[in-house]
């Protein structure tokens, strides 16, 4: 029971609880800039959630992360554009999209390891930047306007601000669910252990690369339903969604969270993009500040926030 109650399983009930109440605190107070912020903040928690799946759990460190938020959002976009508003259709679609293009990165970059695997995965994803940013039908440089949500019939409404809030925290808790599944399976177990020792994880048998591929098609595939999500969140995707910064972003909310740790990522994006917006409305320089903060957060916190906490429980 002790061990239940330690102090990083409170801070995560109170996030989690905070989280669900937040619309009912948004209508009685009447903030509905809060809600918005917080949809947002809930969509990049699941991208920085399927990020933590292969770097926490797998040692894999893409540099190219927010590549899938793009293809899962321009996946939505165009089907938009081209007169497919189901979000039966848009979705799966996203999620597939998403799926493939992860499939051939991770079997070309999977190939490498160390810094080489870092830049090939930036490499692919500038590729796809470029690539967005010269589709001159679907907007190029100036991003696509998404006039109407995806449509899920009498199922939800995701024109309701609470409603898609709702189905944006649905997601970030399935996410995390099935990923605690996955870590905790026979699965999950042999990828943390290639990360530990590759070498030896091949000597008793196991395919060490095809563990790595499926577990970072399974992160791509994640990450661009995030990107479905955000689209919708937004109404517009833009080639900037996916440049490299954005998946710099993505890689310090799950080291500011914790890496490794299955709520890490939400806390550090919470925490991070909160920063963003209360810096931001300081100075116009908040960046300069941002960034300091964030080195003295990881160096006196090893382990990210949800280390830190996991050491007090135990002080």
């Amino acid at each position: 029971m002790k061990s239940a109650l330690n102090l990083r399983n409170v801070v995560v009930a109170l996030v989690i609880a905070g989280l669900v109440l937040l619309p009912v605190y948004s209508a009685l107070t009447g903030k509905v800039f809060i809600l918005t912020m917080f949809t947002r903040i809930v969509i990049l928690a699941l991208a920085a959630a399927s990020l933590n799946l292969i770097m926490g759990y797998g040692g894999m460190m893409s540099f190219g992360h927010a590549a899938y938020l793009g293809i899962g959002g321009y996946a939505v976009g165009i089907l938009a554009f081209e007169g497919i508003g189901s979000g039966f259709i848009q979705w799966p679609v996203a999620l597939l999209a998403s799926a493939l293009f992860a499939l051939v990165i991770g079997a070309l970059s999977l190939r490498t390891r160390g810094v080489y695997f870092i830049m090939i995965t930036l490499a692919f994803a500038q590729m796809a930047y470029y690539i967005a940013s010269s589709l001159s039908r679907y907007g190029a440089d100036d991003g696509l306007t998404i006039y109407k949500r995806s449509n899920f019939g009498s199922l939800v409404d995701l024109s309701s601000r609470t409603q898609f809030y709702y189905v944006c925290l649905g997601c970030l808790l399935g996410g995390i669910y099935l990923i605690w599944r996955i870590v905790n399976s026979r699965f999950g177990l042999v990828v943390q252990g290639v990360r530990s020792n590759e070498q030896r994880m091949q000597a008793i048998g196991f395919h060490a690369s095809r563990y790595r591929l499926v577990c970072f098609v399974i992160s791509g595939t994640i990450c661009g339903l995030a990107g479905a999500l955000l689209a919708n969140n937004t109404d517009f995707v833009s080639p900037a969604v996916m440049y490299w910064t954005r998946s710099g972003d993505l890689m310090v909310m799950v080291i500011l969270g914790g890496m490794g740790s299955l709520f890490g990522p939400v806390i550090g994006a919470i925490v991070f993009l909160l920063l963003e917006e209360l810096l931001s409305q300081v100075t116009e320089y908040w960046a300069m500040i941002m960034g300091p903060l964030l080195l003295l957060i990881v160096l006196f916190a090893r382990g990210g926030i949800m280390g830190l906490l996991g050491r007090l429980s135990r002080g």
